[in-house]
């Protein structure tokens, strides 16, 4: 890879192009993409001693105790003209402690150890770093290494917590075997309870945990941890990129957490947010050295117009120290197992898929001058080295173009992620049961959404994850069901026609989707059991209610007779089913019928027989299907037996 040019051999290209001989007219791009790599590694080994020593660059920013007990603190802002550090310590003396300028834009201060020999600040003392800029501005800011941050009652910013306990948690379990079949929980700590309130890591890990491994989840898709300043942009808003949320405990409260699910055999995976930053100045990365760009692109290029934030340069060699840093502080501080990428297209392209409501598939938008190759070279780099680093690592991209070669090494020529997620398949779900009649669905198109995936590239297929659950929108259950789940969820009355089909079709369909749709499958909080409200996070448009930022799981436990049980125990037979047999990490199924009169699916995959039967008003009997081999098949998962717990009709 340290070849100098930007066209290069690719050890694996001719087998990328042997999977898809289209993009052989694009050989050219992939080498240059893999030059570009090639000199970035090249020249970390060259200038910072190699990927390892460059990545841990958390343990030199921000401030570190020394075995003496002093407190050495480290900073990147090259547009400063001083920089001071101002806290609790010193009595928010603006000038007492001058930081020292070091080449290339750093800065740096000591602070001794107190006479006794205890550290020169105590641990849960407040910070600022006061930027004093070449126009004669002096700004208060927080050290974008920050390891904890934390909000006052009715403050309007964030504070800079100096977070160096005296007994940190130490971790007793060891990460568990990577998944052969990823079976994904994705799930946010501050709704995971029945109560009206931002719930804790602690509560997570008593009462949310427990019930993740009963489902026959083994992976958890932690969303909303990178700490957020405001609540309702769903985690998605990052002000400080190294501190773990302190809404819903301490940093020391989500190691337990990560722990204790390593102790159930559950890995844990991050959502990470590299695609962009908030634009908060005080308590955010925006204008931390007093200029427009720093660790972001100058406007326009460095704001994105429709998220409101802005956008890193990735040509940056600091930049880059910052954000591999920022992941291997997961990996090892927390000891996250992968993570899942967020906003992969708005990185890829420079028009960040603004104007574009869906991509054709033609190969040419793909590449050329629309490709931001800072970008991709960067995702191509963090693959290289979370897994050199750590060869469990899972990694999943959110992407809606259909980027090929995304999910193939970076040998190979491509970006290096293990997954990416099937986003047209929800969609089409909503779509059908927005726009058609149960006697118009379209056997064949919904078959073709299913299995309509680059080969050899795997995918996480999902009927609905949380942007479905996000109120304007409806979950699965509440397009079924509607208000109806207000008032005959109860098996103490007669079973309605809205309920029985509502409750058949939720199962039908995330079976269906579960066993043909990729290579790992995704469900998000709650809506394991049809959870029957949508999801909004207190904001003035809702008078900062908490009503709908939560999970009724009290619906499960408090009440057995109401049918979401039902819904629960299917979901959790389906997990298990999948576990013994193990389809999504069988190769692509076999679709032998596609029935459009009768609306009957039958397809293998693992040497399992699956039937669906989609027709609204027609059951069949001695209804023959195809099988590779022949024999007697007994019945292990049905819509309609007790296992599933529901009424009539099935697959």
């Amino acid at each position: 890879m340290a070849d100098t040019e930007d066209n290069v051999s690719i050890p694996g290209l001719n087998s990328l192009l042997q999977m898809d001989p289209y993009l052989k007219s694009y050989q050219k791009d992939f080498e240059r993409r893999y030059g570009l790599l090639g000199k970035q590694l090249a020249a970390l080994e060259e200038r910072e001693g190699g990927i390892d020593q460059f990545t841990r660059a958390y343990e030199t920013f921000g401030v570190q105790r020394r075995h003496d007990n002093s407190l050495v603190f480290f900073e990147w802002a090259p547009a400063a003209e001083a920089l001071f550090l101002a806290g609790d310590f010193n009595g928010w003396d603006k000038f007492s402690h001058r930081y020292t300028k070091q080449p290339f834009g750093k800065w740096e201060l000591v602070i001794p150890a107190k006479a006794d020999g205890s550290p020169g600040l105590e641990h849960g003392s407040k910070l600022k770093v006061v930027v004093h800029t070449e126009n004669g501005e002096r700004l208060y800011r927080i050290s974008p290494w920050a390891k904890y941050v934390t909000q006052q009652e009715n403050a309007r910013v964030y504070d800079w917590v100096h977070w160096d306990p005296p007994e940190p948690y130490t971790p007793v379990h060891k990460r568990p075997d990577k998944p052969r079949s990823l079976r994904i929980y994705e799930c946010h700590v501050g709704i995971a309870s029945p109560e009206g309130k931002v719930a804790s890591y602690s509560n997570f890990t008593a009462n949310v945990l427990p019930r993740i491994k009963d489902l026959g989840y083994n992976c958890i898709q932690m969303m909303a941890v990178m700490e957020h300043a405001y609540y309702a942009s769903f985690g998605y808003q990052i002000t400080s990129f190294f501190a773990a949320s302190s809404r819903y405990g301490t940093p020391e409260d989500l190691k337990r957490l990560i722990d204790a699910a390593h102790a159930l055999g559950i890995v844990v995976l991050l959502d990470m947010v590299h695609s962009h930053a908030s634009k908060n100045t005080e308590d955010g990365l925006n204008r931390f050295d007093g200029s427009d760009s720093c660790f972001f692109h100058a406007p326009p290029r460095g704001q994105h117009s429709l998220w409101d934030s802005r956008l890193f340069n990735y040509s940056s060699w600091e930049v880059l120290r910052f954000l591999l840093s920022n992941l291997r502080w997961w990996m090892e501080e927390y000891r996250f197992d992968g993570f899942r990428f967020d906003g992969i297209t708005s990185m890829l392209y420079h028009h960040h898929g603004i104007g574009r409501s869906s991509f054709s598939g033609d190969y040419s938008e793909y590449f050329g001058l629309q490709v931001d190759e800072d970008s991709l070279v960067y995702l191509m780099l963090a693959n290289h080295i979370l897994h050199t680093l750590y060869p469990t690592c899972i990694t999943i991209a959110e992407d809606v173009s259909g980027m090929p070669a995304l999910c193939r090494g970076v040998e190979e020529g491509g970006l290096g992620f293990d997954y990416r997620l099937a986003m047209a398949v929800p969609d089409k779900w909503i779509q059908i049961l927005k726009e058609f009649k149960d006697e118009d669905w379209d056997i064949g198109n919904i078959i073709h959404t299913l299995i309509n995936r680059r080969y050899g590239e795997k995918c996480i297929a999902y009927s609905e994850s949380h942007d479905q659950a996000l109120v304007g929108d409806k979950t699965l259950a509440f397009w079924l069901m509607d208000k109806e789940m207000y008032t005959n969820m109860s098996s103490l009355v007669p079973m309605t026609a809205v309920i029985d089909r509502g409750i058949q079709l939720h199962k039908m369909i995330r079976l269906l989707t579960h066993a043909l749709g990729g290579e790992g499958y995704l469900n998000f909080i709650g809506n394991e059991f049809g959870h029957p409200e949508w999801l909004d996070f207190p904001r003035e448009g809702n008078n900062q209610s908490y009503h709908y930022a939560r999970r009724q799981f009290d619906l499960l436990e408090a009440a057995k007779h109401l049918r979401y049980v039902q819904l629960y125990a299917f979901d959790r037979h389906m997990n298990l089913t999948e576990d013994a047999y193990g389809w999504l990490a069988a190769p692509p199924a076999y679709v032998s019928t596609k029935h459009e009169e009768d609306k009957v699916i039958v397809f293998e995959r693992a040497k399992v027989v699956f039937i669906f039967n989609f027709h609204p008003t027609r059951s069949y009997q001695d209804y023959t299907v195809a099988v590779e081999v022949s024999g007697k098949y007994p019945v292990f998962l049905s819509s309609h037996c007790k296992l599933g717990g529901g009424g009539g009709g099935g697959s």
